[in-house]
């Protein structure tokens, strides 16, 4: 137990004193200095100079009291300061002059020392200084040049300038590394017109220059075109010539070969009108012989039949004119023996009635006997309601009067008869030579 406590105890004080450590030590970055102020944070004299009243440490540590001591860190790295400064050359005119200060602070103690003094707690505001100085010494000596000497002289105008604020800067504790005049404008035009001179006098040399090298190889080109229009020339004229030759022996070819084709022509022509005279025109010849003689037999045919026709027509004709002949005289024959019986039945009916009036009459009622009969009996046809007083008796003496209704009938029809044989002498009217006695229609009366 006593042996780990004190093992513990050890630990604990290693700890302890690594972490005092930590508190206490500092150590400065290469690219920035430890300002070290309170009890005791007194540097060695700098050029002459006993003391700073504080501690300037770099690229290397030392050890800072805590609550007794502060240690500040100032960089030392390059800082850049844009300048835009508007400004009026010596002859007046009005020109904008845009830059860039590259700066830092000086890594000698005296430098460190008067930078710390008035930016060590207010570094970011370096930049705003650097272009307030600048841009006053830019004024100034832009001020006593020309618009000429800002274009072509820029090295002057920058080596001017950082002499001027030279001796400010060391006061600062800055120095320039580099100072760059980046671009001069100007409202007027003036710098645009300064080059115009020389840049039209480049571009008519250029033009001029451009003129003669399009000449120089125009009339290169035109040598060129000469020559290759004589080679041209002479090649044609050679091909010409190899071309009449080549036709030439090309048309003494085609012109054996239109004869040997012709020749062949001729052969072939020879073999197939032999061929077609063998295998088509003698079988055509025959053909058409063979169908003249069928058209003419058929035509042979069809008039033989024709005349048959026309004549079994004709014969056909002849028969039913006959027959219609024969029927008109049967007909006629039958009509006029019709009317002569007609004619004699007349006759014979006249002398009956002349002879026998009561007997015909008497005849032709018994023919009509139910038809009068019939029509007495309609009498009651239109009766709804029938009352008989005297029963069966009334019955048979209703009846018995309907059928004396044709006794009636009798007495009209004889007086007709007798009427029609008076008028029987006369012409026209009963005789045998005139049309049949008109038939009167005999109403029976029917009682209500």
């Amino acid at each position: 137990m006593p042996v780990l406590a004190v093992a513990i105890g050890a630990v604990v004080a290693v700890i302890v004193l690594i972490i005092l450590f930590k508190m206490v030590w500092r150590v400065a970055e290469p690219n920035e200095a430890l300002i070290i102020s309170g009890l005791g944070a007194k540097s060695k004299p700098i050029d002459g100079v006993d003391s700073l009243g504080f501690k300037i440490v770099t690229g290397k540590g030392t050890s800072v009291l805590p609550g007794f001591q502060t240690a500040r860190r100032l960089r030392l790295d390059s800082r850049a300061a844009n300048l835009e400064v508007n400004c009026v050359t010596q002859q007046g005119i009005p020109v904008k002059v845009r830059g860039v200060v590259i700066y830092k602070v000086g890594d000698d103690f005296v430098s460190i020392a008067n930078a710390a003094r008035r930016f060590l707690e207010q570094q970011k505001s370096m930049d705003g200084a650097i272009h307030e100085l600048f841009t006053g010494h830019l004024r100034s000596i832009i001020g006593n040049l020309t618009v000429e000497d800002l274009i072509l002289n820029r090295e002057r105008l920058t080596s001017e300038t950082r002499g001027s604020a030279a001796d400010e800067m060391s006061k600062l504790g800055l120095i320039v590394d580099s100072l760059q005049i980046q671009e001069i404008d100007d409202e007027t035009g003036y710098i645009t017109n300064l080059g115009r001179p020389h840049a039209a006098k480049v571009a008519a040399a250029a033009r001029i220059a451009e003129a003669e090298r399009n000449q120089e190889a125009t009339e290169r080109e035109q040598e060129t075109e000469r020559q290759n229009a004589a080679v041209i020339r002479d090649t044609e004229m050679k091909k010409a010539e190899y071309e009449g030759q080549v036709q030439q022996a090309a048309q003494q070819a085609r012109q054996e070969v239109i004869l040997k084709e012709t020749r062949n022509a001729e052969l072939e022509a020879e073999r197939t009108e032999k061929r077609l005279e063998s295998e088509i025109r003698k079988p055509a010849d025959a053909r058409a012989y063979e169908q003249v003689k069928l058209a003419e037999a058929e035509r042979e045919e069809r008039i033989s039949y024709a005349q048959a026709a026309a004549t079994e027509v004709q014969l056909k004709a002849q028969r039913e004119s006959e027959a219609i002949r024969l029927i008109g005289e049967a007909e006629a024959d039958a009509t006029r023996r019709r009317g002569l019986a007609e004619a004699e039945a007349i006759k014979a009916r006249a002398e009956a009635l002349a002879e026998n009036t009561d007997a015909v009459i008497a005849q032709q009622l018994a023919e009509k006997w139910p038809q009068i009969v019939e029509a007495g009996a309609g009498v009651f046809g239109n009766v709804d309601n029938m009352v008989v007083l005297n029963g069966a008796q009334g019955v048979e003496d209703m009846l018995a009067k309907a059928l004396t209704l044709g006794g009636t009938g009798l007495g009209v029809a004889r007086q007709l008869l007798a009427g029609m044989n008076a008028q029987g002498a006369q012409p026209g009217t009963n005789g045998h030579g005139g049309p049949p006695a008109a038939t009167v229609p005999v109403e029976i009366p029917k009682e209500d």
